[in-house]
């Protein structure tokens, strides 16, 4: 399959981003996409932020995979930009065909167009395959992440 477009979601994507979100066993237990209006707020303070980016990938006019980039300056380090990966997701018939290593490439570029020296992102711990998909990509396990539920 060739590489798929990427493009800033629109207000009219936010079902097909939802369904994929929900498409997988940890996403089924905590989406609901039979109620779209907390997404919908969601998108609008994404789409309105400058320090915020949600990326789909098209293929023959249909979504295939998204994610969200947060761009966050940082005191430490000398003061780096780091740019923030989270809800990667790629339809499950799509997976294993090269569009998340598209997708998280275009990330990694977008990234360096904003001027960050550093991409990071967190991954549920029970996401093997994702922990390996990762690391062929040349990220590290570096740090141990923490998550407190409001």
């Amino acid at each position: 399959m060739p590489d798929p477009t990427f493009r800033k979601a629109r207000v009219d994507d936010v079902p097909s981003i939802v369904a994929m979100l929900a498409d997988d066993e940890l996403g089924a237990k905590r989406e609901w996409p039979d109620d779209l209006t907390p997404y919908r707020t969601a998108f609008v303070a994404i789409d309105t932020s400058p320090d915020q980016f949600l990326v789909v990938a098209e293929h023959d006019g249909e979504l295939v995979a998204t994610a969200q980039l947060t761009f966050m300056a940082g005191m430490s380090s000398r003061g780096m930009t780091r740019a923030l990966i989270e809800a990667v997701r790629v339809r499950s018939d799509r997976r294993g065909s090269g569009v998340g290593s598209a997708l998280i490439r275009w990330c990694i570029e977008a990234a360096r167009e904003r001027g960050c020296g550093m991409v990071q992102f967190t991954s549920n711990a029970a996401r093997t395959d994702a922990r390996r998909f990762y690391e062929r990509l040349g990220f590290k396990a570096s740090h141990v992440g923490f998550k407190l539920m409001l």
